[in-house]
């Protein structure tokens, strides 16, 4: 039996077939169980911050984990609140800031979905959120999430929930005082990687204020540091009234929180929501840690430096299959003009390097926040060849025209 067998017959298939076997990774490279390496620009979906295996992420694990592991939110430890103290100082909460810990984004989501209920009560049951956006896939994050193929299964969804076109006009045209709050992410990573127009935060902040509506900004994907600021919503100068973030805090260790500012943070009380582990002393040790080394090794900027470097070694590639590129930092969508993203993705990796295809065609690049020029070329010369295998299948798929 292969570990193909294995997966296949004792994991769930909601994850269809797993693409590899990884039994070792070390900062930007991953080995497979036939010991074949590759180098990872998926980075567990914007995850691994630090890459795999760094020193700080191991030493953090290890020595939180022989001293205190969990102890239950009856009780406080000093990792849990200097993580809560360091994420609102990252985010600029000022001293008015909360921070509620849960172990994933879609924890941290669903967080926010009960506050901007608390928020809203009986007067205020609408809640707007932008059409194709990803809030996850349990049942009251998937009521936020619009992609109705997604939904069409478990219907009906949480009520109240309204879906909206991602411009001004479109929020300024359904917002009135019955809306509770407004979900957005800032790039809509699982759409394919398509930031807000120009200009949309610093709008939506400001017709939402106008109405009394929440500002909820979802930055599981584009935070700690990914984008080039620590947030992305840093970018427009706004200060929302919650932010979700998960992923990237972590480095690999699985974590979320709900950080909210202002009024926003007196709206949960006793008993209004909760999480056995959210927040135990292992997970927000190692999440301090890991925002430790990202601020430590001023790897923000590094983001923003190695995004722009990768974005213009990308336009650099003579092909006609790329349309170019989008995002912010080291979120990166590669835009294909046809619809081979699948196919890029597997001759990727023959040749060795880990991608991504939120669909079909685009391509998503979130490599570590560690990386550098090494890394960048050889990214450019695997990912070349990658399309070059895609192109010349696509040369032997097009008929040959006889003449007459």
């Amino acid at each position: 039996m292969s570990w193909h067998d294995d997966a296949g017959r004792d994991l769930v298939r909601s994850f269809g077939e797993r693409m590899a076997l990884f039994v070792r990774g070390e900062g930007s490279y991953l080995w497979d169980a036939d010991g074949k390496r590759y180098l990872d620009f998926l980075a567990g979906i914007a995850v691994d911050s630090l890459g795999h295996a760094h020193p700080v992420f191991v030493d953090a694990i290890a020595t939180q984990a022989a001293t205190l592991a969990h102890v239950s939110n009856y009780f406080a430890t000093p990792p849990q609140l200097a993580l809560a103290s360091t994420l609102k100082r990252l985010a600029g909460t000022g001293d008015d800031g909360r921070v509620y810990f849960g172990n994933s984004g879609a924890e941290a989501n669903e967080a926010a979905f009960k506050l901007a209920r608390l928020h809203g009560g009986s007067e205020r049951p609408r809640i707007l959120a932008l059409q194709d956006a990803f809030h996850g896939r349990t049942m009251g994050t998937l009521a936020l999430t619009g992609k109705p193929y997604m939904q069409e299964p478990f219907l009906p969804m949480t009520p109240g929930v309204e879906f909206i076109d991602s411009t001004v006009e479109a929020l300024e045209a359904a917002i009135d005082d019955r809306v509770a709050a407004l979900f957005v992410e800032p790039v809509k990573g699982e759409a394919g990687v398509l930031p807000l127009p120009e200009g949309y935060l610093a709008a939506a902040r400001e017709i939402t204020e106008r109405h009394g509506a929440l500002l909820i900004i979802d930055e599981i994907q584009t935070g700690a540091g990914r984008t080039g600021e620590w947030f992305a919503f840093q970018h427009e100068g706004i200060t929302p009234d919650a932010i979700t973030v998960a992923k990237g805090i972590g480095g690999g260790f699985p974590i979320g929180a709900l950080i909210t500012f202002g009024s926003a943070s007196e709206l949960f009380y006793p008993g209004t929501h909760g999480s056995t582990f959210g927040g135990n002393a292992l997970g927000t040790a190692v999440a301090g840690a890991v925002l430790g080394e990202i601020e430590r090794a001023d790897l923000v900027r590094n983001a923003a430096e190695r995004g722009a470097q990768l974005r213009e070694a990308i336009a650099g590639i003579d092909s006609e299959l790329i349309t170019g590129c989008r995002g912010a930092g080291l979120l990166i969508g590669v835009g294909l003009r046809h619809p081979v993203a699948k196919a890029l993705v597997a001759a990727a990796q023959e040749h060795g390097l880990v991608i991504n295809a939120p669909n079909d065609e685009t391509i998503r690049l979130v490599p570590a926040l560690t990386i550098g020029d090494v890394e960048i070329d050889e990214f450019i010369e695997l990912f070349t060849a990658a399309i070059r295998t895609v192109e010349d299948a696509l040369v032997l798929d097009t008929p040959t025209e006889v003449p007459a």
